[in-house]
Order: C-alpha cells, then sequence, then structure tokens
C-alpha cells in the first residue's frame, strides 16, 4: 500500500448521497447507471449489478467522491465513485452506507 500526503487526501470530496433510480445499461453485465442526490442530481455509472439489485439499492444513502473527473462508460457520462469495499477476489462487494440519517450532500471528512 502507497501512502498519499494529507494534502492529497484533502483534495477529495467525500459526500453523502442517496440513490434514486438505477438503470439497467445496454449490452452491460456490471454495470449500473445510478441517479444520485446530493444537493443536486447526476448520473454515476457503477459497476456493482452482480452484487445488489436495482431495488435495494433505491433509497440507500452512500459515500461517493463528488469530484472525481467526468469519465464517458457505455456512451454515458459519470460524473462521480461510490466508495464500495471487496474482498480480494471480488466475490463480495458492500457498498459504504451511512448508519445514521444526515441531509444528502452532507460532507464526509
Amino acid at each position: 500500500m502507497e501512502n498519499i500526503t494529507f494534502d492529497d487526501f484533502l483534495k477529495l470530496d467525500l459526500r453523502v448521497a442517496e440513490i434514486k433510480a438505477c438503470e439497467d445499461i445496454l449490452g452491460a453485465d456490471k454495470l449500473y447507471k445510478l441517479t444520485i442526490d446530493l444537493g443536486e442530481t447526476r448520473d454515476i455509472v457503477a459497476g456493482i449489478k452482480q452484487y445488489y439489485t436495482k431495488e435495494e439499492l433505491i433509497g440507500k444513502k452512500i459515500a461517493i467522491v463528488a469530484n472525481l473527473e467526468p469519465r464517458k462508460l457505455r456512451g454515458i457520462l459519470s460524473h462521480g465513485m461510490l466508495l464500495a469495499a471487496s474482498t480480494d477476489d471480488k466475490s463480495s462487494v458492500v457498498l459504504l452506507t451511512l448508519d445514521k440519517d444526515i441531509p444528502n450532500g452532507s460532507k464526509i471528512s
């Protein structure tokens, strides 16, 4: 594991977001298009289809990297990245969620 500086860590804008909608992406076995609310609405693409149903995801409050440079995946511009934990072999992937309610867009520090 490589160390980063505290200044590098401060560059990350980690926020609370609520998943409002979840859609399949045509031709993508592992990807969902998630519409999230973090005080503003945006779309992110996430490779979690093997681990969660659409119904399980809607309404979840998750942690995201909000200031990641947008990236086009399967023709969809993804504006952020959700945070998840996984086993080394990716047999289990678990979203980082919150244990109490807090407003969407709240800063994680």
